[in-house]
């Protein structure tokens, strides 16, 4: 989806240039060791396909039956099979065999993500002494959760193979720390620790948006709407819109945000008429069968609220499964009086910067924010909600609706100092200046100098072939910061590692 986590990364590599590998996208009949490198500007993307033996057993069944309910404390969901294990294990061995050829003595390597979490420990046993990062995109569970998956000592012990470990709050960060201890004997001082002989950093990096840029998309919205908007404004008329943007996934509480809209349509029915709900909610994973299930679940009850509270003139809800751009959802965004962002559990959420960074700043809109979700962590001034509580979150709607100018002005302008303090580039010069062991100067001087000469075996690419390696790549190497003398081959590198 526009504006989620892919596009705030891959804003990061294109701002300082370098290397991303992975996954092209692509399945093919039996596992390739073949790496197909592309350039573009200051980036190469190297990318290799999956069998389809191991897009069923890595990326459907462990990372996403197995590891993505598991830290999103949904156990009743989670699926452990042995076979889709060995497979995980598996495929980042194949990259990590993959990658070890690309890396240069002075590259900082920075992975990314669940699905990638045993790689660290695949390099250091191809002998790669580099410093290598990892950040965690998605929530840490408590000990006792991760605890429950089979083998979950052997794969959370990997986590010590890294140098430092990113996570998007203080809370998943101790929750971290707090498995390798109970489930591996690790020893730890809070940020630091030690397993055998290696000693990792546990720390909070809250990932943040391009909110200069998302703040122009919006504003040029007002002066030339995109051909959606236009249409969602014709038909909006005086009406008030509540917004709401998630991938199709149990995590994002869609369901239950649909039942809360209808309570609160219930419980102050001079609202009848008078405002929308406009939920996006593009399919993801439908290979999934919880996920298909979730598909006709939000149909069901979007169909059975209409019903029940529409008129011949006006639909309560509309529930739209289809992308769209950034420049169409930061428009959406500034039309909307409300933004509705109640995650049963997330690790960031980027739809509730997005949202408070479109705003008109004289006349701003109200964010109505989960607790569960990380972004609550830093945006305190959104009016804070329990997911689970229909009826709070109903509230909520009414209290941001009814809400004076001055107060909502007062809230936004606190908020969107937030998140311009730390915005993308924010997160990754403070991720980078703590995996290099450096100041965050040095890593701004030196990532302004990205590479020139392209790897070996790559080639470059035309401005159209850019934007499909750049959606289906993984892995990602970028320039990273350093006041040391340059090695002959050029800058030091930092490679970003994403399935």
């Amino acid at each position: 989806m526009a504006g989620g986590l892919a596009v705030a990364l891959r804003e990061a590599l294109e701002q300082r240039g370098g290397l991303w590998f992975g996954w092209s996208g692509a399945v093919s009949e039996s596992a390739s060791t073949q790496v197909r490198q592309v350039e573009h500007g200051n980036v190469t993307y190297a990318v290799t396909d999956l069998s389809e033996a191991e897009r069923q057993s890595y990326y459907l069944g462990f990372s996403n039956r197995a590891l993505w309910p598991l830290m999103h404390y949904r156990l009743g969901l989670t699926e452990f099979q042995r076979s889709d294990y060995m497979g995980y294990l598996g495929v980042n061995r194949r990259f990590a065999r993959a990658l070890a050829g690309l890396i240069r003595p002075d590259d900082l390597i920075w992975i990314h993500d669940y699905h990638l979490i045993p790689l660290a420990a695949e390099l250091r046993r191809r002998g790669v002494t580099n410093r290598i990062g990892y950040f965690h995109h998605i929530p840490w569970p408590a000990a006792e959760v991760i605890g429950a998956l089979p083998f979950s000592a052997t794969l959370i012990r990997t986590m010590a193979a890294y140098d430092l470990v990113g996570m998007q709050t203080e809370v998943d960060a101790r929750n971290l720390v707090g498995g390798l201890v109970s489930l591996c004997g690790a020893r730890s001082d809070g940020r630091r620790v030690r397993l055998g002989t290696r000693e990792t950093s546990v720390q909070a990096f809250p990932i943040g948006i391009d909110v200069e840029g998302f703040r122009k998309l919006a504003a040029a919205s007002v002066r030339k709407a995109a051909t959606p908007l236009r249409a969602t404004q014709e038909s909006l008329g005086e009406r008030k819109l509540v917004i709401g943007v998630d991938r199709l996934d149990y995590s994002k509480g869609i369901v239950q945000r649909l039942e809360a809209f209808g309570e609160f349509l219930r419980n102050h029915p001079e609202n009848r008429g008078r405002v929308s709900l406009l939920q996006i909610a593009p399919p993801s994973r439908s290979d999934v069968p919880e996920y298909a299930e979730l598909d006709r679940q939000s149909d069901e009850v979007a169909g059975r609220l209409n019903a029940q509270l529409g008129e011949f003139d006006w639909t309560p809800i509309r529930v739209v499964k289809k992308a769209y751009s950034r420049k169409a959802l930061a428009g959406f965004y500034r039309r909307a009086q409300v933004g509705l962002v109640t995650p049963m559990r997330d690790g960031m959420n980027l739809v509730a910067k997005e949202y408070v960074a479109a705003q008109d700043p004289t006349d701003p809109g109200v964010l109505v924010l989960s607790r569960f979700a990380g972004a609550a962590q830093q945006m305190g001034e959104a009016l804070i909600v329990n997911p689970f509580d229909s009826h709070e979150v109903a509230e909520a709607i009414r209290t941001a609706l009814a809400m004076p100018k001055a107060e909502r002005i007062r809230r936004f302008e606190k908020l969107y100092a937030i998140i311009a303090a730390t915005d993308i580039g924010w997160w990754t010069r403070q991720y980078l200046s703590a995996l290099s062991g450096e100041g965050a100067a040095s890593d701004a001087v030196a990532i302004e100098g990205a590479r020139k000469e392209p790897r070996p075996g790559a080639r470059r690419a035309s401005r159209s072939e850019a934007p499909a390696a750049s959606a289906e790549a993984g892995v990602r190497k970028m320039s990273a910061g350093s006041r040391r003398k340059r090695s002959a081959a050029g800058a030091s590198h930092l490679t970003l590692v994403r399935p």
